[in-house]
């Protein structure tokens, strides 16, 4: 079945790319200048690479990552990349499509490719290893092979993130499949696992998916994975999740240059907040994605969060948008509302400030609590 993945690439494909694709470039520009001040180079990791190209010819992450490092000649010079894949097939003719790509030479460390498992021992290799500034992708067809302990492995040392792709659908049939029963364990931890098998009989589709996201989430931070950000794709009817990208990082920078990236590529917004999923059906049924008016709530929750306190639009972004889909905008843009309606006090402590705007020496107060 995993040879039918790439024959040809889906919208799916492409938008999953594209968040991979993009939020490589922007993080190696927040790393590199630390990086050069080490005198080590970047990486990128790809541990389930494929063969390059889906069969109409249509380029996939491994390659496109590799045209634009060509096209940038700063990350050209920084750039390692590293490309593994289980299949001898795959890897070879990945191999040749590289080997195709006009500039490939004008890198300056060759594109690595190698053939094997994603298995214990490549655990152990990334819990033990030291990693240069990396950023992975770990992209298995189905769950074999993908362990949290990898994740934490390349997210451990400084200027490492990781995304991951997780087969909600096929997680979600094997939790209680006891012939897979060991792939579920090395995904949840056998605790985690057992506490998901005991819950999820009898629940809804939706609060199953909750239930099974939270435990994957709480393993994930239990590991030293600080912040973790999940972007969904539903099926081709919109009516079911069938499968999950999902980010990991320790720096609070990482998560919100990702929110954002993934906050574009999102097919729906509802007042301005992103729903972070992407859905083939969401162009044909508007108003399904436009009834919750999260706005409404965000207002509500800072006053009684903020209550009382003063802080920069930075800092109430961080302190209160983790595990939200609210990016930085929309705080921006409520704070501007609750100005205008005299709601909070704004001031700056240099007595200086364009109006509608929230740089660091800007403050603001929020009235007590009634």
């Amino acid at each position: 079945m995993s040879k039918k993945f790439f024959d040809e690439r889906t919208d799916q494909s492409e938008v999953k790319a594209r968040i991979v694709q993009k939020y490589l470039f922007v993080w190696a520009n927040v790393v590199m200048g630390a990086a050069e001040r080490m005198g080590t180079p970047i990486a990128y990791i790809d541990l389930y690479a494929g063969p390059g190209r889906y069969k109409d010819g249509a380029a996939s992450t491994p390659l496109l990552i590799l045209e634009q490092a060509v096209a940038n000649p700063r990350i050209a010079k920084m750039l390692v990349t590293y490309f593994n894949d289980g299949d001898s097939d795959k890897t070879k003719t990945l191999e040749e499509e590289i080997g195709k790509l006009p500039g490939i030479s004008s890198l300056k460390h060759a594109p690595t490719v190698t053939c094997g498992p994603v298995d214990q021992e490549a655990e152990v290799y990334f819990n033990k290893t030291k990693l240069v500034p990396s950023f992975s992708f770990i992209d298995p067809f189905g769950y074999k092979g993908l362990s949290l302990k990898i994740v934490n492995g390349v997210i451990k040392d400084w200027g490492c993130d990781c995304v991951f792709f997780f087969n909600y659908n096929r997680v979600n049939a094997g939790i209680s499949n006891p012939a897979v029963s060991g792939h579920i364990d090395a995904l949840f931890t056998k605790g985690r696992a057992d506490r998901l098998r005991g819950m999820l009989p009898g629940k809804s589709p939706e609060l199953r998916e909750a239930l099974i996201l939270e435990e994957l989430a709480a393993e994930i931070k239990a590991l030293g994975g600080k912040f973790v950000l999940p972007f969904t794709f539903k099926n081709s009817k919109g009516t079911r999740t069938s499968h999950k990208l999902i980010f990991v990082s320790k720096s609070f920078k990482g998560y919100g240059i990702m929110k954002d990236i993934m906050a574009k590529e999102s097919s729906t917004t509802d007042q301005g907040v992103p729903s972070l999923t992407y859905s083939p059906a969401d162009a044909d049924m508007p108003l399904l994605f436009s009834l919750q008016r999260p706005i409404d709530a965000l207002r509500g929750d800072l006053l009684k969060s903020f209550a009382g306190k003063e802080a920069s639009l930075d800092q109430i972004y961080e302190q209160h948008s983790v595990d939200t889909p609210y990016i930085r905008k929309n705080y921006s843009d409520l704070l501007i509302d609750l100005e205008n309606e005299k709601m909070i006090e704004v001031f700056s402590t240099t007595g200086k400030r364009r109006k509608g705007t929230f740089p660091e020496h800007v403050r603001i107060r929020f009235p007590k609590d009634k």
